[in-house]
């Protein structure tokens, strides 16, 4: 650049730049080179950033000192924000063009939404942060975007199950699986490469009911020496109530769908 920016500009890039990369650790060293700037100069812009990220709830700055210290960005909002958004998400998925033979929702619209996929991303992430996962795994296809998200607002890998080999991947790890609805073997696969052993995972689905397909995920990160560490959905049904899983996180629990009468019953989980 050939002027010095003014602080404002400065400040306004660092939250810029910090937002755009969440969980990712920058060096204060990186931000000194990148805007020419001493450490203590640095350190008030960092204090600048987050108090207005925190005034406004858009997220919280840590700061961590030593050798591999630095600073970065976790993504959250506050709590009468995120009840606002699921309660008019709530109001979305009730809606009666949405059920679908079967007592199930429509719901491609919503995750194919990027700004509505984001913040579930980020929802998920906040809730789930403790488990500290560095990889999420999901199965093709419409949980794909769900978990992209969560993976990015961790900044950890995503990892794609999918139900048939495919060469462009290598040798792969197959399992075969009962669907927790239908009863039914089905068949999923996933590159060897793609989990390390001892990796923490995180699964995410877009929709359980039964259990059955995050069983399969689950056997097949044990498969590779994966360690899954939690399981989180969109919507779980009520029904079954005995799944092939336990100790999982649901954002709705969708209790009914009552085809006659078009009208569907679901509830936010805190």
């Amino acid at each position: 650049m050939t002027t010095k920016p003014k602080r404002i500009e400065r400040v306004v890039a660092l939250a810029k730049l910090l937002a755009d990369h969440p969980y990712r650790l920058f060096s204060f060293s990186y931000f000194c080179k990148k805007f020419d700037i001493a450490k203590s100069t640095l350190s008030e812009d960092v204090m600048a950033v987050k108090s207005g990220m925190e005034l406004y709830g858009l997220g919280k700055i840590e700061t961590m000192s030593g050798a591999a210290g630095g600073v970065r960005f976790v993504p959250c909002h506050l709590p009468e924000d995120d009840e606002a958004f699921l309660q008019e998400l709530a109001v979305r998925l009730a809606a009666p063009e949405r059920i679908l033979p079967g007592g199930m929702l429509y719901t491609t619209d919503i995750l194919c939404n990027p700004e509505t996929v984001v913040r579930l991303g980020e929802i998920i992430m906040m809730r789930l942060a403790e488990l500290a996962p560095d990889c999420i795994m999901t199965v093709e296809t419409s949980g794909i975007p769900l978990a992209l998200q969560v993976a990015r607002a961790f900044n950890i890998p995503l990892v794609i199950a999918r139900h048939t080999s495919d060469i462009t991947e290598g040798s792969t790890v197959n399992i075969n699986y009962v669907s927790g609805s239908t009863k039914a073997i089905q068949n999923m696969a996933m590159p060897k490469r793609a989990l390390k052993p001892d990796s923490r995972v995180l699964i995410i689905d877009d929709v359980m009911k039964g259990g059955g397909t995050a069983s399969g995920m689950i056997a097949l990160a044990h498969e590779v020496g994966a360690k899954v560490v939690g399981k989180a959905f969109l919507i779980a049904t009520a029904e079954p109530q005995r799944k092939l899983v336990d100790d999982y996180a649901a954002i709705f629990t969708l209790h009914n769908v009552d085809e006659e009468n078009q009208v569907v019953h679901l509830d936010i989980n805190k």
